[in-house]
């Protein structure tokens, strides 16, 4: 990845937080590698590198700054260049890295291991361990600056096999045991059962468009969606919890709560909050290339800062597509609110109106499903889904190109080209995702008084939009209608 040193260090000089992620600088005579918006004293251009990740930075030999907080900087992981890398950055969110083995992760995603690392350092400037290890070492000193976890959970929650080894990594890096960095920050907190975190972005954010999004599809038991908080229930490894997000005021920040009682599993809940907000996307980028269309460029200009909502869990929001294929916003939600109170577990103690995780697909697969007051041929496409979905775990996952996961969805009965984009825009995390045959967009894209494309028609024009195409599908939802875009009025073809 290539980085012009004099744009870099005049955005250094200006703390230009436009910059913030995009690269980090690493100080020869310090040792210490710093985001763009570091307080401390600006060095001079020759006493400087600039490195595109915080893991090449650290792969060089520098250490993170305690200033700035590198860990605390926006992850920008949807890189346009390569889908390759954010499908392996979201699995290395998930884990897969976790005993070392790259070439698993390479056979994942459909490639050779030489060639994933040659990506790798291309985009991001070091190996695909050493991203691993350093959003391992990054999370642990976030949870040491935020949290009063005790030094072995911090250390299992970030990652790390043993104490031993989070210690030593720690001495060798800060030059001092992480316990001396806990000492070195406020406690005015007071103990808590539950783990608060801020999880930044890249400014602009529009908050109300996506709650107001997740609340059009809140599922009764499972979700409360207020105007400035988000909560939800959580069910991982058959452990049950809760978490609730907020927007911080002062800070290009999420504030996140999370109540779960395996530590190890906290990785993986945050790379799921971070989908499920779409923090990583780089909506300059996006906003310029969509801006480029003039029938686009009013509705980007109007809300620059709009994402795309993402999904907990990925087989929930297949549930709740096929539910809603062509039944009304309050008839989805009233069913999928009597599958969970019917099949859903419930939580030990109730936290407000929190009562159930949504049903496992084991569960589903399990249930009569025929005497759901819907189609008959609509409760068989959920049955097929759910058997599918208990049979092979591998069903949603985030490995393989758009077109293979369309192939494997669609594969299953009753879901058609329309479902199958919507979950992967959403739970798949696929920006080039693009539901053509939406009624929605249609209508959307037609205009005021205008004539109503036709999908084919509408696909061919959205071919200038890869590859954000579900950024553009998501702005013609929001200027039709912010709060139903995408969840009536459905064109799917028949169930098989």
């Amino acid at each position: 990845m290539h980085l012009d040193r004099d744009t870099c260090y005049r955005a250094l000089k200006t703390r230009d937080a436009r910059f913030d992620g995009r690269f980090f600088i690493a100080v020869r005579t310090t040792g210490i590698y710093c985001r763009p918006i570091c307080p401390a004293r600006t060095p001079k251009l020759e006493n400087v590198e600039f490195h595109p990740s915080a893991a090449s930075a650290q792969e060089a030999g520098f250490r993170p700054c305690l200033r700035c907080r590198p860990e605390c900087a926006p992850d920008f992981g949807s890189l346009g260049t390569s889908r390759t890398v954010s499908r392996a950055l979201g699995l290395i969110g998930e884990g897969a890295l976790d005993d070392g083995d790259v070439g698993r992760l390479a056979d994942r995603l459909g490639l050779g291991e030489r060639q994933l690392r040659r990506l790798f350092e291309k985009h991001l400037g070091a190996s695909p361990i050493a991203v691993a290890q350093t959003r391992r070492v990054l999370l642990a000193k976030q949870l040491l600056h935020e949290t009063q976890l005790p030094m072995t959970d911090v250390a299992f929650a970030a990652g790390f096999g043993s104490l031993r080894r989070f210690n030593a990594t720690f001495q060798r890096l800060y030059r001092r045991p992480p316990s001396a960095l806990r000492r070195e920050v406020a406690r005015a907190a007071a103990p808590s059962s539950s783990i608060h975190l801020t999880l930044g972005y890249a400014a602009p954010y529009d908050w109300p468009a996506v709650i107001d999004f997740l609340g059009a599809r809140a599922i009764e038991g499972v979700e409360v969606v207020e105007p400035r908080r988000y909560r939800r229930t959580i069910d991982l490894g058959g452990c049950l919890g809760t978490i609730a997000v907020e927007p911080l005021r002062d800070r290009r920040a999420l504030a996140a709560t999370i109540d779960f009682a395996d530590v190890r599993a906290l990785p993986g809940i945050i790379a799921r909050i971070r989908n499920l907000f779409d923090l990583a996307s780089d909506v300059g980028a996006i906003t310029a290339q969509l801006a480029e269309d003039p029938a686009l460029a009013p509705l980007v200009a109007a809300r620059p800062g709009l994402r795309v909502p993402g999904a907990w869990d990925p087989f929930e929001c297949a549930v709740r597509a096929v539910i809603g294929q062509q039944i009304t916003v309050t008839g989805a939600r009233r069913l999928v609110g009597g599958l969970v109170a019917a099949h859903g577990e419930k939580l030990p103690a109730a936290d407000g109106a929190l009562t159930h995780a949504f049903p496992r697909a084991d569960a589903l697969a399990a249930a009569d499903l025929s005497r759901l007051p819907m189609p008959r041929a609509r409760s068989a496409a959920l049955a097929a889904l759910a058997s599918a979905a208990a049979r092979d775990p591998a069903l949603f996952a985030i490995d393989g190109d758009l077109d293979a996961k369309l192939a494997r969805l669609r594969a299953l009965p009753g879901i058609g080209a329309w479902t199958a984009h919507y979950v992967a825009m959403r739970a798949l995390r696929e920006p080039d995702a693009f539901p053509a045959a939406d009624v929605g967009l249609l209508r959307a894209a037609a205009g005021p008084g205008g004539t109503r494309p036709s999908p084919a028609s509408l696909a061919a024009r959205a071919e200038r939009w890869r590859p954000w195409r579900a950024y553009a599908a998501q702005h013609l939802w929001s200027a039709a209608s912010p709060r139903h875009a995408g969840v009536s009025e459905r064109e799917e073809e028949a169930v098989a």
